[in-house]
């Protein structure tokens, strides 16, 4: 059994972890679902998972960061399985400056909407690499050990999804 000043300490440091990782997941959910309120809601619950079971985390086996992704990705699943969604809306990740002329913003603006409608054809788990790899900047080694890949598949698959939005990108222009 921990010590008081021992069960201290271990809070202590799981709210340093927590404090280092909110903003990586935060924009996790941005990517994966595309809407801000949605992504807060998502990343207080993933946070609300990680307190209420912090006595399981073993540092021993695994980083914070990679516990911590585990449960936001089940979070994920739980969402997409309760509302699916065909489309990813990536306005809100994106803030365009409001001194910007009419002619970029229209333009920035047509680039978001194409972006969200070649994200949304990726199959979910091609979705959540992506997410993973550039929403939450893990290495593809990170990426392999959540979700259970090679971190080589990690990459091949990375290259073949960017692959495909760079060829279907230019193909809209």
């Amino acid at each position: 059994m921990l010590h008081y000043s021992e069960r201290r300490l271990k809070k202590k440091i799981l709210r340093n972890c927590i404090n280092k990782n909110f903003l990586v997941s935060s924009t996790f959910f941005r990517y994966q679902i595309g809407d801000d309120f949605i992504a807060e809601d998502l990343t207080a619950d993933t946070f609300e998972k990680a307190w209420r079971n912090r006595d399981r985390y073993k540092h021993d086996l695994s980083a914070f960061s990679t516990w911590l992704f585990t449960i936001a990705r089940r979070v994920a699943i739980d969402y997409y399985r309760k509302n699916r969604r065909s489309n990813i809306s990536l306005e809100e990740i994106i803030q365009i400056p409001a001194d910007e002329n009419t002619e970029e913003v229209t333009q920035q603006r047509d680039n978001i909407a194409h972006l969200s409608a070649l994200l949304s054809q990726l199959a979910d788990r091609d979705r959540e690499l992506v997410a993973l790899k550039y929403g939450a900047g893990l290495t593809n080694r990170a990426i392999a050990s959540l979700t259970g890949m090679t971190e080589s598949n990690v990459g091949v698959t990375l290259h073949r999804i960017i692959q495909y939005i760079r060829v279907e990108w230019e193909a809209h222009l």
